[in-house]
């Protein structure tokens, strides 16, 4: 190269970065545009195995946000995607579906226990819309209660941005506050005979907030008032679904929706989801019109026909909160040595870990880049995600990641604090 030449060699990552900016709006769409997250993050992966990830520049980390949600098992899990191997050489988007659907039916009816039937989809926002529309379709009403901040897809009547919405989009959602049961009992009363469902994520697990498991009242009340008004119980599993209870996440309250909601981890990676609802809605179900070309293919079927009776044979779950209250302990017992006011909140197999006293979250962005510096990647405002694939060297080696970016928390904290006081 001559003087004239850039004096640094573009990354892998950033020649990409700037190859999408020319042919996609922004470069990346959605939540996985890493332009929301510290500088340092790569865009663009390579490979992924387990519970690793490679970027293309051939680094490596431990992954704790799993895709998001849908690696429940590991990354190219052997058994899961043998299934779909196997089933792709048959055939996968055909003219109709092909059997492993009705076995997948099968399966899910029998495995979920508030579930007399079920259909299948592609994503999380087409269970949650499909839900609202069979509820209203069963009820003949209108009105949908969603709690304030509570994330359920990325249709206009759900979607966090206002970008391109209509008020007419959201004419028939009210709000109240999760875990509040006077503010769901306010909403129901506005709603009056118009009320059509309330609509309820497994636990409180906005962004950028603490979360918080649903108390036994609120979940018994949500339940009430559905019964009391006729009206449907959905509950949104789509991101918390089969990593807290293997038969939906509110089993352990002894609630179960009339409708419910699946996604993320149901196929361990392959896209597909689920709408699983109680034979009250069964006519419903059947009268609305909800479809896509790509919904019945069988790939994806045959890996969630795989990772469900993986996941009921092999303790998996109980896999991921061992190792979830492993990292949770450790990173407690670092918090108290290097006297950082550190909170964990959330499911431990989901978690949330931010700084007290960071609202703009300066101390979490130093947090998870130090982190991401030593070969984990974790995310300062966004629940995180543990699979069956983590192991307990896993988790040490995450830990020992993370004690060092406390250090330098501390460290950068120290520094301000100095600062301060010589002003």
């Amino acid at each position: 190269m001559g003087p004239d030449s850039s004096s640094k060699l573009l990354s892998q990552d950033e020649a990409l970065r700037a190859r999408a900016l020319k042919v996609i709006p922004g470069g990346m769409w959605g939540h996985m545009n890493v332009a929301r997250l510290p500088p340092g993050y790569p865009q663009f992966f390579r490979s992924a195995s387990g519970c690793r990830l490679r970027d293309v520049d051939g680094t490596d980390y431990v992954d704790l946000m799993c895709g998001y949600g849908p690696i429940v098992l590991g990354y190219g899990d052997p058994d899961v995607e043998a299934a779909a191997a196997a089933q792709r050489d048959r055939g996968d988007l055909m003219t109709g579906p092909s059997e492993c659907q009705v076995e997948l039916a099968e399966l899910v009816v029998e495995t979920i226990p508030h579930a007399d039937w079920v259909l299948f989809a592609k994503n999380g926002t087409d269970a949650t819309t499909a839900c609202v529309t069979i509820a209203r379709a069963g009820t003949q009403r209108r009105k949908v209660l969603v709690a304030k901040g509570s994330y359920h897809g990325a249709a206009p009547w759900c979607t966090p941005s206002l970008a391109g919405v209509t008020a007419e989009d959201r004419a028939h959602i009210l709000h109240f506050d999760y875990n509040d049961v006077a503010s769901l009992e306010r909403a129901a009363d506005e709603a009056g005979r118009d009320l059509a469902a309330v609509l309820v994520t497994a636990f409180k697990h906005d962004v950028r907030r603490h979360q918080e498991a649903p108390t036994p009242a609120f979940a018994l009340a949500v339940r009430r008032i559905c019964d009391a008004a006729g009206a449907a119980l959905i509950l949104d599993d789509v991101r918390a679904g089969f990593r807290l209870h293997i038969g939906g996440s509110w089993e352990p309250y002894g609630v179960r929706p009339d409708l419910c909601a699946w996604s993320k981890a149901i196929a361990n990676g392959h896209p597909l989801a689920a709408v699983t609802g109680a034979d009250r809605f069964r006519d419903a179900a059947q009268q609305v019109y909800v479809t896509g070309s790509f919904w019945c293919a069988a790939v994806p079927m045959a890996a969630a026909i795989a990772t469900i009776k993986k996941l009921r044979a092999t303790g998996a779950i109980a896999t991921m909160e061992a190792m979830g209250r492993r990292l949770r302990d450790g990173l407690a017992a670092q918090a108290r040595a290097h006297d950082v006011r550190l909170r964990q909140s959330g499911p431990v197999q989901m978690p949330m870990i931010m700084f007290e006293d960071d609202p703009d979250f300066v101390l979490g962005h130093r947090f998870v880049q130090e982190a991401l510096r030593r070969g984990v990647y974790m995310h300062p405002w966004h629940n995180m995600f543990l699979s069956a694939a983590h192991q307990a060297d896993d988790i040490d080696r995450v830990l020992e990641a993370t004690d060092g970016a406390l250090k330098q928390v501390t460290a950068s904290v120290d520094r301000r604090q100095s600062a301060k006081a010589v002003q």
